[in-house]
């Protein structure tokens, strides 16, 4: 399994930026994608979640809850990250991630230790 980020930048306070994740390799059939974030000197925060096979279900952390969307396209096997409203504490390396093995307890997918697979970090810095 391969997962490459894409599409972070400098951007301005209140701006949007797309992140993009492509997924090759493995069956993600039953998996959970994440998006996690992280800031030199502190622990990989999480951000968002959406299980690969059902859009529907979704997760967010509260910091990002009504400005961050997650979504995928399974034909194109990509994952994404809208983010609307950009604010300078947002400013870390994005990363995305995979648990192929679907986990039913929803505490885990916030926590970086569930996920298996990792793409390389894209940065995002929001300047005010």
């Amino acid at each position: 399994v391969q997962l490459q980020a894409c599409g972070g930048g400098l951007v301005q306070a209140g701006d949007s930026l797309r992140l993009s994740c492509a997924a090759s390799g493995g069956n993600f059939g039953s998996a959970i994608m994440g998006w996690f974030r992280q800031v030199p000197g502190k622990e990989r925060e999480f951000v968002a979640v959406i299980k690969w096979s059902t859009a529907s279900t979704t997760y967010y952390a509260d910091s990002v809850k009504g400005r961050f969307t997650v979504s995928r396209d399974l034909a194109k096997r990509m994952l994404y990250l809208q983010m609307n409203e950009l604010k300078p504490e947002d400013t870390a390396v994005y990363y995305c991630a995979v648990d192929p093995t679907y986990n039913v307890d929803r505490r885990t997918w916030s926590r970086p230790g569930t996920y298996t697979y990792w793409g390389q970090g894209t940065l995002v810095t929001v300047s005010s």
